[in-house]
């Protein structure tokens, strides 16, 4: 099902994509994709795929928790506001990397930190959008966002993935929740 659906909507965002990928080239200089390495389920690393939001030379490994940060390029906000950013994700759930429901991929550095209940996010694949994103996204604290994630893990079923994309559209018409200023990152400061 996460195919199916990953490519019909990779045929609807094709022409977007092409508009916001010659967007991101004048807006600012380097690539307009941005590919990282993230951590999935059993703690597989993949390239993730992104448009980028910050400048070339901004500190990947550093979260944007402000409307502030300046590292985001003017085009950045418009794409994080609306999610467009993370779209290109859907080439990771076409190669099985991710899923359209599930926990947000992890940045390796994250996963260092992790303990035993935090882990259980790894359990699943990484989605699109999940338990944490429509239950306030950025807004809540990092910790919080870590339970949220290992609750999914624990509960995931067909019900529940249909309820969080049916609540996903409610969250992306009103850009809830983009940013944390107290959020308690162990790679906030880095």
């Amino acid at each position: 099902m996460d195919i199916v659906i990953a490519v019909m909507a990779s045929v609807f965002f094709f022409p977007i994509w092409i508009v916001l990928y010659l967007l991101i080239e004048i807006d600012s200089p380097g690539s307009a994709l941005y590919l990282h390495t993230r951590v999935g389920r059993n703690k597989k690393h993949f390239t993730c795929f992104k448009f980028r939001t910050m400048r070339a030379d901004a500190d990947p490994n550093k979260l944007a928790e402000s409307k502030e940060d300046d590292r985001i390029t003017k085009l950045g906000h418009f794409l994080r506001k609306t999610s467009l950013d993370e779209t290109p994700q859907l080439l990771n759930v076409i190669l099985g990397d991710m899923s359209i429901v599930g926990p947000r991929p992890a940045l390796p550095v994250q996963v260092e930190h992790f303990n035993q209940q935090d882990l259980k996010k790894l359990l699943v694949k990484p989605g699109l959008t999940g338990w944490t994103q429509v239950n306030g996204r950025n807004s809540i604290p990092y910790e919080k966002r870590l339970e949220l994630d290992a609750w999914y893990a624990e509960h995931h079923n067909i019900v529940l993935d249909i309820f969080i994309i049916l609540k996903t559209f409610k969250v992306l018409a009103f850009g809830d929740g983009i940013y944390d200023p107290n959020s308690t990152s162990p790679i906030k400061n880095k």
